[in-house]
């Protein structure tokens, strides 16, 4: 591996991550243009419907770019669609080498950028830090793959696997460092799904709280229709989009009067079939996709976990750990419920990643079965 080649493909994952959920349900793509050892140009995808990496790197040309390489970090897009193909402005500005991180599962791509640039004479490189490149959208390729949402379940606990204590006080578990990258997550999601248990203990916003952040479409899974009216999820509808699911409602019920004050409100009111008693979590996620949201975070409690996790709709886990010790039998844990009956019935998950935070850890991993016998995956 050439060291200035990582140096500038390394930038342009920096780049791309600057995209974080602004480009749902698009991927995030870095580009960076050189020539003669320097950077002549660089920019990414920031928005859905705006300009591509490439066309935005070119747009910041400090010079001609012939003969130049292109560092980008998904393979570059060669039909149209809301913006013109990627690959007909590298071919117009005389690109010589082009760089490939990932490679694009679109079948609108999938391989066809390549050959076309190849084609024109120009030396194509694939997979260069590709594993580096492809942690930058996970998103994307589970939906334009699946058509389903990629789901990731949040929960944060102390050592002894507590999330709140036995009176269920739970503020703060974490450090300020942990939180705060909480927010930087929620925001990269293009929604955002608690239970009406967590509303109803927490009364929660369910915002991004950092600066410049894409705020998540809001999802409240709420069987009964009991959110409050005054609760802040519903005085602050109008600031941000959201979506309660609910069960079907029918005449006379005094919860039709309830949707249709929601709905003045500007709240989507979605009524599902029912799995256990709640609402459908699959069919929630198939509501959610038909909707255009290609990623959910849930932030809810332990029952809403379990239901997650039964239905087979998790695809990620961020379990944020601090260095505490509430103890307590009856004290909340991250999930709830009946739980497994023998070891080979638990959700088996794979470590991806470790980071501290302050005093804090986290640990992802990648869910590879749920907790019974049939997976939405699979």
């Amino acid at each position: 591996m050439n060291i200035q080649d990582k140096q500038y493909m390394l930038r342009a994952i920096e780049l791309a991550a600057k995209g974080g959920g602004w480009t749902n349900p698009n991927p995030n793509v870095g580009a960076v243009i050189v020539k003669d050892g320097r950077i002549i140009g660089e920019g990414y995808h920031e928005r859905c419907g705006q300009l591509h990496a490439e066309r935005n790197a070119f747009a910041n040309l400090t010079e001609d770019a012939s003969g130049a390489t292109i560092y980008v970090t998904l393979e570059p897009c060669c039909h149209y669609g809301k913006t013109p193909p990627c690959t007909e402005a590298i071919i117009e500005h005389n690109i010589a080498r082009v760089v490939i991180g990932s490679r694009d599962p679109n079948p609108l791509v999938a391989g066809k950028g390549a050959k076309l640039l190849r084609e024109k004479g120009i030396v194509v490189e694939e997979d260069f830090m590709r594993e580096e490149c492809d942690k930058l959208n996970a998103i994307f390729f589970h939906h334009i793959t699946t058509g389903k949402p990629y789901v990731a379940m949040k929960y944060a606990m102390t050592l002894d696997g507590k999330i709140a204590t036995r009176t269920g006080a739970s503020k703060w578990i974490t450090g300020d460092k942990a939180r705060e990258h909480v927010h930087t997550k929620r925001s990269r999601y293009a929604a955002i799904l608690a239970g009406i248990g967590t509303v109803l203990a927490d009364d929660p916003m369910l915002n991004a709280r950092i600066d410049n952040a894409h705020q998540p479409v809001r999802v409240i899974v709420d069987t009964s229709l009991r959110i409050p009216m005054d609760s802040n999820i519903v005085k602050s509808a109008g600031e941000y989009k959201t979506i309660v699911a609910c069960k079907s409602l029918e005449q006379p019920d005094k919860q039709i009067e309830k949707k249709n004050q929601l709905e003045e409100l500007g709240i989507t009111v979605v009524e599902l079939p029912l799995v256990d008693g709640h609402v459908s979590l699959k069919s929630l996620m198939e509501y959610l996709a038909s909707q255009g949201l290609d990623s959910v975070y849930i932030e809810g409690g332990g029952q809403i976990h379990e239901s997650a996790l039964k239905e087979g709709i998790v695809n990620h886990v961020y379990a944020y750990v601090a260095p505490k010790i509430f103890g307590g039998s009856e004290a909340k844990t991250p999930v709830e419920g009946v739980g497994v009956s023998v070891p080979d019935e638990c959700a088996k998950l794979i470590l991806t990643d470790t980071s501290v935070l302050g005093e804090d850890i986290l640990l992802e991993y990648e869910v590879k079965g749920g907790m019974n016998d049939v997976y939405w995956n699979s």
